[in-house]
């Protein structure tokens, strides 16, 4: 009765493992200012990419032009069987909230907001903390004492980032000046590499000598500024050291990619689960990038300093604060 029993659980639990296997056709959609942006949409591509190989599957992807194409794509890719369904960007929860209901038996994953339904994993990111870490180490590098940032689309998120970087900066040297400027009001702010390269030349001329970027596209813009004055830049999201070797202190780390891979893999492992995931520095969701292009920038005070901050953030000794909690800086 036993062996019965047994071998009854064991063809069900590989009917499930088949099934679960059988659904799985991963697909992203992109957010606006493109797949290959060199930071947030590509990252999460690379994840997708990644584990997609691994398990021998085509991965499925399409880049949306314009805002009134977000629910067709979906209701599309949906329709076709596509399961899971990564959605990056906070702009994407109008239309997941009205598809994910369309379509409950799919799994879908928002990056950057928060969706309540049973069949979305709603994953963010404490970005403050990533950022207060690449704070300290431009107030580090500044001769000047004077660092910038420049983000994209002017939100509480991106002010999130900002207001991390200001907070680590002050936390490495009280006296250090912080320039902020935002590309712009619409999603077009994530694709203006002109105007970022403009708000970085302008913030260099006041004295800024290290400036972060956290806005897209536009960002290629601000490194590529920041390089040719002879200043240094910080990437974002993705590493982007390598996109001007030797003028990139570091990256502010947002996993995205990891992120991906995992709500990939859950999906055919059959373990996924909705609901909210918060990825600090604790969770190994956000951090800095070292690699050959930075190495020689970065000293092993610096390097130092970094990682104690990090350290205490882990701890609790050092609490960042979080913009989104009040729409204050500090």
């Amino acid at each position: 009765m036993n062996r019965i029993f047994s071998a009854t659980l064991a063809a069900s639990l590989l009917a499930s493992v088949s099934a679960h296997a059988a659904d799985f056709k991963p697909a992203i959609i992109y957010d606006l200012g493109g797949k290959f942006d060199k930071s947030f949409n590509e990252g999460v591509f690379n994840g997708g990419a990644k584990y997609a190989k691994e398990a021998g599957v085509e991965l499925r992807d399409f880049e949306i032009q314009n805002d009134t194409q977000r629910e067709q794509a979906l209701r599309k890719f949906a329709g076709d069987g596509n399961n899971p369904i990564v959605v990056p960007g906070f702009a994407w929860a109008t239309a997941l909230e009205k598809i994910a209901a369309e379509f409950p038996k799919t799994n879908f994953a928002i990056i950057d907001m928060v969706v309540d339904k049973p069949n979305v994993a709603s994953i963010v990111f404490k970005e403050q903390e990533g950022s207060f870490i690449v704070g300290v180490m431009a107030a580090k590098a500044s001769k000047s004492g004077k660092v910038g940032f420049i983000g994209g689309m002017d939100i509480p998120l991106i002010h999130k980032f900002g207001c991390g970087y200001e907070q680590g900066a002050k936390y490495a040297n009280p006296k250090a000046e912080v320039f902020a400027n935002m590309t712009g009001t619409d999603p077009k702010a994530w694709n203006d590499p002109v105007k970022g390269g403009e708000l970085a030349k302008s913030q260099m001329s006041q004295g800024a000598d290290v400036v972060y970027a956290a806005a897209g596209a536009t960002g290629i813009g601000v490194l590529q500024a920041v390089a040719d004055g002879g200043k240094l830049g910080i990437g974002v999201d993705s590493n982007q050291n390598g996109l001007q070797p030797g003028k990139i202190l570091t990256s502010m780390l947002k996993r995205v990619d990891v992120a991906t891979y995992n709500v990939f893999k859950a999906t055919k492992d059959g373990t996924f689960k909705g609901g909210i995931q918060a990825l600090g520095l604790a969770e190994g969701g956000v951090g800095y990038a070292m690699d050959d292009n930075n190495k020689p920038l970065v000293s092993a005070d610096m390097q130092a300093a970094a990682d104690a901050a990090i350290a205490d953030i882990k701890s609790g000794k050092i609490k960042v604060h979080d913009f989104m909690d009040d729409n204050k800086c500090m």
